[in-house]
């Protein structure tokens, strides 16, 4: 059965905005909280970006929802053996409800310290290598590891959780969806594609966790609901691997000039048909994800939570209670 989470959006919103953003989701119904992890937004018009470590603190000491990094990238800005410290800290401060979701990364936040962007193999490359140092690491014994891209002397993590941090994989394509099934403890993964599903099952995944998420943008005006979500996330819209490649907000801005308001209103739930709202929610859960977490987009946070409060939640658990138990994929 689809559990339903809140995503806290680093990009857009103060830290004290986020607090009292998982306070709303909680109070509304939301059952898990999810968090992004930047270190520049995507655009000057999002205009944040609050250390996703010191979010998670706070958020263990204000809520009891459980909270998902989606996602962080434990390779180029920071290593693996320090990712691992955060994470278990996390783990320590949310009584073992803290999911280490992670990917390959984006060179809008991982070029910052000069570093070459390396090509995507090499990056899934040194992501296998940082779960295995982190994994390591989560026992809680000294370690040493030497690695083709990783060298680890003589660490060891003296606060830990009973129990190791989940390591969800995030994938958008086949092979990396092959990648998440062989290494990863569960899959996320944005778009409500079964395709990309079956491949995590395929190769390793039946029985573990798929995530993912989408934004919205509730309003009582749709259209302009429609030119605040294209005004502040058009670059949500982009095709291919430009998420990956382009280094700076600037270049991300310029991509976006040929996103039109109209390719955003037709990708996003905007405005407050409550159809709309429950038909994205619902997409989700037919394709075979456990969690999904939906993100408002602008500063109407109360009304948001509001609609999802009395009108969203309610009609995706009253359908949800209608419709058959979905079947596992599994291998055939």
């Amino acid at each position: 059965m689809t559990s339903h989470g809140y995503f806290l959006s680093c990009e857009e919103f103060r830290p004290e905005e986020l607090l009292e953003q998982a306070h709303m989701a909680e109070q509304a119904g939301f059952e898990r909280l999810a968090i992004s992890d930047h270190f520049h937004p995507w655009n000057d018009a999002q205009g944040q970006s609050p250390f996703v470590w010191s979010m998670i603190g706070a958020l263990s000491q204000i809520t009891s929802l459980p909270v998902t990094t989606l996602v962080t990238c434990p390779t180029v800005r920071l290593h693996p053996a320090v990712t691992a410290q955060a994470a278990a800290t996390s783990g320590v401060l949310t009584g073992g409800r803290f999911v280490l979701g992670v990917g390959s990364g984006e060179a809008l936040n991982e070029h910052i310290l000069g570093d070459a962007w390396p090509q995507t193999h090499v990056r899934l490359e040194m992501l296998e290598e940082a779960v295995e140092v982190m994994r390591e690491l989560f026992t809680g014994e000294e370690i040493s590891y030497r690695g083709r891209y990783y060298t680890v002397a003589n660490a060891r993590l003296y606060t830990v959780p009973e129990k190791p941090v989940p390591i969800y994989i995030s994938a958008f394509g086949a092979k990396a969806a092959q990648f998440a099934g062989r290494i990863g403890d569960g899959l996320v993964t944005m778009a409500p594609e079964q395709d990309i599903i079956e491949e995590f099952r395929k190769s390793g995944g039946s029985g573990k966790p798929v995530i993912g998420g989408f934004k919205v943008c509730w309003g009582t005006d749709r259209a302009e609901a429609v030119k605040t979500a294209h005004r502040l996330w058009a670059n949500e819209q982009l095709p291919g691997e430009l998420g990956q490649v382009l280094p700076t907000p600037r270049h991300f801005e310029q991509a976006s000039q040929l996103v039109t308001e109209e390719m955003v209103g037709s990708k996003l739930a905007c405005g407050d048909d409550v159809e709309e709202h429950v038909r994205q929610m619902r997409a989700y859960a037919d394709a075979g994800f456990d969690e999904v977490y939906v993100n408002q987009i602008g500063p109407d946070q109360q009304g948001f939570f509001e609609f999802y409060r009395s009108e969203v939640l309610p009609e995706v658990r009253k359908q949800r209670t209608r419709r058959p138990a979905r079947q596992e994929l599994v291998d055939n």
